[in-house]
């Protein structure tokens, strides 16, 4: 029997990455009409994430940057003092009532809310009741390190859930009513959450179209590891949206995280919902 959620968007706190990697091949003339950048040509995004609440459980999709930065590296990515804890508190939420996290991927601003540092500055699980679920090639990939960017998967996210990682493979339910879908392109083993509401489905697809501005083809980010192949899941994930009236929860779109997907002619256009319910 399917089961309806609860559908809150959390942010998590702001952070700013560099406007020409998070465009890829656009060139500045282009994507700085859509967003400024400031004088170190970054552009500001947001940690968004979702809390699921059903009559006896809460789930929480995605966990943003956390708080162990240091204040160089705050500096570099303008990382906002502000964790996915105070997006819960704002919704009276308790941590320890999170009985589950589901992550798209293990990049330092999705998953480095998974812990925290203790009174010793030893890093420990943030959600002590939680299991974690992520991909399994994703999860492999992340404890080898592989990637083309220093620093975005980092052991001090990683090693202590290790025991309450529960690894999914391709398409399943993780929950009743909550589902993962593998989205390759931006890393092999990314995975998009897909939740059934009383209105119909939300899809949070992660990195594969982080902001509004990356609904266009060639739209894709100097991060991901297969552009080419973000491009054709995009397409594939945006023609799914539009031909079932899906609800999109864009994971870094600073403004308007909530849109819907329509057809114009042999693409896609994003429109935002204003005053999302999340019912």
């Amino acid at each position: 029997m399917s089961q309806h959620w609860q559908c809150s968007v959390l942010q998590a706190g702001k952070l700013k990455l560099d406007g020409g990697s998070m465009f890829g091949v656009v060139p500045r003339p282009l994507w700085s009409k859509m967003t400024t950048p400031d004088d170190r040509n970054r552009i500001e995004l947001q940690t968004n994430c979702l809390l699921l609440e059903s009559e006896d459980r809460r789930v929480l999709v995605e966990t943003g940057c956390g708080d162990k930065w240091s204040d160089k590296q705050r500096d570099i990515y303008g990382i906002e003092r502000r964790t996915v804890l105070d997006a819960l508190k704002e919704q009276n939420v308790d941590p320890e009532s999170i009985n589950a996290v589901i992550v798209t991927h293990l990049h330092f601003d999705h998953g480095g809310g998974l812990t925290r540092f203790d009174g010793e500055g030893v890093p420990i699980r943030t959600f002590t009741e939680a299991s974690v679920h992520v991909q399994c090639q994703e999860w492999e990939d992340a404890l080898a390190g592989k990637s083309t960017m220093n620093g975005t998967y980092l052991r001090s996210h990683l090693d202590p859930i290790h025991s309450c990682v529960q690894l999914t493979d391709g398409e399943c339910e993780v929950f009743p009513g909550i589902s993962v879908l593998p989205v390759p392109g931006h890393t092999w083993g990314q995975q998009a959450v897909l939740v059934e509401t009383l209105t119909g489905i939300v899809c949070f697809p992660g990195d594969l179209m982080p902001t509004r501005h990356h609904v266009g083809a060639p739209y894709s980010m100097g991060y991901d590891m297969m552009p080419f192949q973000n491009m054709q899941t995009k397409r594939r994930l945006l023609d799914r949206a539009a031909d079932e009236s899906w609800i999109l929860v864009l994971d870094h779109e600073p403004d308007t995280p909530v849109v819907t997907v329509h057809r114009t002619g042999e693409w896609f256009e994003l429109e935002p919902v204003r005053n999302f319910q999340g019912v």
